[in-house]
């Protein structure tokens, strides 16, 4: 009688192959998150510039021109005219980071008659649908949002 010897276990190049496979689904993953996190930064960005146009839309109800930049509005400070605060806080970008250079911040620019205003914000998705063309302001996707009025 012949005794039959059974071995448990994995070969290597079962195991290789199982750490490869999961290592090109980890590298799957982790590009769509960095394409939702940017995409995410984009929806904010375009939040954030209707919000502050409405502020503006509020100040000129108020005073009949726009507000100078940045002597009566800045990004990353208060908003306020007199009694009235329009924003508690103007937002900067996402990835608005003072030490950089230059930073990446969002723009602002009142017409000469202060009857307009442009707000402009660099968007990281260049196939973002209410993207345009850049102007006016440098951007590393050649694309931004613009509210202007």
């Amino acid at each position: 009688m012949s005794a039959r010897l059974t071995k448990f276990g994995f070969t290597l190049i079962e195991l290789l192959v199982v750490i490869s496979i999961i290592g090109i689904l980890a590298t799957l993953v982790a590009a769509n998150l960095n394409s939702a996190r940017s995409r995410a930064r984009d929806a904010q960005r375009k939040s954030d510039m209707r919000n502050v146009g409405t502020a503006l839309r509020l100040y000129y109800n108020d005073k009949a021109t726009y507000p100078t930049y940045p002597a009566q509005f800045a990004f990353g400070a208060e908003f306020i005219s007199g009694t009235t605060t329009y924003m508690d806080m103007v937002p900067n970008d996402p990835l608005y980071n003072a030490n950089d250079s230059p930073p990446i911040q969002y723009v602002y620019v009142r017409d000469e008659d202060g009857d307009g205003f442009t707000l402009k914000a660099c968007l990281e998705n260049a196939s973002d649908s209410q993207g345009i063309a850049a102007s006016g302001i440098t951007c590393s996707s050649s694309w931004m949002f613009q509210v202007k009025q």
